[in-house]
């Protein structure tokens, strides 16, 4: 290539990445261009050129696409929460559910035209007429800036540098609020915040959690040591400001972290106000949500979300149906209500808290026929596979970001369900997972992408599967590693070609 770092060159973008930059090419040369947007033309600064792609700053846009807006926050191009904020949100919708569409095609091998895929479930707009303020729960970390000042917001993308955010315009107003009343707190106190170099100081971040329906606020703040001074006076403090929120603080926790790590939460929490828990509802269920437990975190779309995973699952009331990773059990509980004619869900996940949530919930909803165990999905689903005693009708997934286990993926092979509802908030690994599970004998029937996460490059899919007839020459061994499989797929195809030949 006859350019260099530094250089400043002009490139059109041609599509945008999976964390929203722009790609853009150059003599056949990859760049990635941070604020890109595609049909632009664009001057770039070269940052960093790798052998085969390269990462570029975008100095000026030549010429504009027509989904390109000005961001309503101040702070879209320095902070790293936002990556897309710089395109309208029919733009969003049209990126998201290009994703979706991309990753099946090329890593699952789904040919869409076969398959019921359904144009991406969008935001409605709130009755200020945008889409803001959605999020019920917020990670702040706090620090001190280069003039000593307390600061709290988002991480500048790539780094561990504070963007300070006052009006962060995805998290629910309530949040803001707190956040800020917290600070003022700080100040008042004298309170020192934590410095990562040297991991000392008190305050590491506030972490919120706000009920959209019941209006409850969870405030847990998370410290670098074994105790916080006078938390009476922070109870007292926080309860008198609560005038200026549109919820109540209903549970104040002290969460303990003094390892030197990125994890944000440590593994001591105890309260100093109110409940362990916030409640909120859903399908006309009631859940509590405690500090570690993984709650959805757009209540509106979480609904639409969830409603076309039970659509998909179909039940006629008689099935026994497992719930993998099933957090504090929204959608089992959601399965279980419709399960009326002496059909079981079975929920399992790996963090305690979430179980005790999930049983806690089943009792609170007056569900009996919804069972919970706590462990690894794999690990679990494996054991009662070998045990299984009973038919498995529908499995439902809804695995971390990085997906399913190889080992589960066997397993659910040989559970040997009648439907599976995947939902994923990953369409990468969901591809990857899919094309999995074609070969072990499940075909791809239905998608729905749903957009959870307004302004931010993540969208959230729920497929269906169904059970087919297949040969099974491509099955793959437990032991095998996902990492591996596509590298010991493609061995094989070479073994076979050799042959062949």
């Amino acid at each position: 290539m006859e350019f260099k770092k530094n250089d400043e060159i002009i490139i059109q973008i041609d599509d945008i990445g999976n964390n929203g930059e722009g790609i853009g090419h150059i003599d056949g040369y990859t760049l990635f261009v941070k604020g890109g947007l595609p049909g632009e033309k664009v001057l770039v600064h070269l940052m960093k050129l790798n052998k085969n792609y390269g990462f570029a700053k975008l100095v000026e846009v030549l010429e504009e696409s027509k989904d390109r807006i000005k961001p309503a926050c101040p702070e879209a191009d320095r902070c790293g929460g936002c990556n897309i904020f710089h395109l309208s949100y029919e733009g969003q919708l049209a990126y998201k559910e290009k994703k979706v569409r991309d990753c099946l095609e090329r890593i699952g091998g789904l040919n869409l035209d076969e398959i019921d895929f359904r144009p991406i479930i969008g935001m409605e707009k709130n009755e200020e007429g945008n889409v803001f303020y959605y999020r019920n729960k917020a990670q702040f970390p706090i620090r001190k800036n280069e003039n000593n000042e307390i600061v709290a917001g988002f991480f500048a993308d790539r780094s561990h540098r504070i963007i300070p955010v006052k009006d962060c315009k995805i998290q629910h107003k309530d949040i803001n609020k707190v956040l800020d009343i917290f600070l003022n707190y700080m100040e008042e106190k004298n309170l020192s915040a934590y410095d990562e170099k040297s991991n000392k100081g008190l305050v590491r971040h506030l972490y919120i959690r706000r009920g959209y329906y019941s209006k409850q606020i969870m405030v847990c703040l998370v410290i670098n040591e074994k105790k916080f001074p006078n938390p009476d006076d922070l109870v007292e403090y926080l309860k008198k400001e609560e005038k200026k929120l549109d919820g109540e603080i209903t549970s104040i926790c002290i969460n303990v972290n003094r390892e030197k790590t990125n994890v944000i939460l440590g593994k001591e929490t105890y309260f100093i106000y109110g409940n362990e828990y916030i409640e909120d509802s859903m399908f006309d269920l009631k859940f509590r949500i405690s500090p570690h437990s993984f709650y959805q975190v757009n209540p509106k779309q979480t609904l639409k979300l969830y409603k076309t995973a039970i659509d998909f699952a179909d039940l006629k009331g008689d099935e026994n149906v497992w719930d993998l990773y099933c957090g504090i059990g929204t959608i089992s509980l959601c399965a279980a209500k419709a399960l009326d004619k002496g059909g079981k869900v079975y929920g399992v996940e790996i963090v305690p808290e979430a179980i005790e949530n999930a049983k806690l919930n089943a009792k609170l909803n007056n569900i009996s026929n919804a069972v919970f165990e706590c462990g690894k999905a794999e690990e679990v689903a494996k054991r009662l596979e070998e045990d299984q005693k009973e038919n498995v009708d529908v499995i439902i997934v809804d695995p971390p970001r990085k997906g399913c286990d190889i080992l589960l993926l066997d397993t659910i092979e040989k559970m040997n369900p009648k439907k599976i509802v995947y939902v994923s908030c990953n369409p990468a690994t969901l591809a990857r997972d899919i094309k999995i599970l074609s070969e072990k004998g499940f075909k791809t029937e239905k998608v729905q992408p749903c957009d959870m996460f307004g302004f931010v490059g993540h969208v959230e899919t729920c497929c269906l599967l169904r059970r087919k007839d297949v040969n099974k020459s491509s099955y793959v061994s437990l032991d095998v590693k996902m990492e591996d499989y596509y590298r010991i797929k493609d061995a094989e195809a070479d073994k076979k070609n050799d042959s062949t030949n």
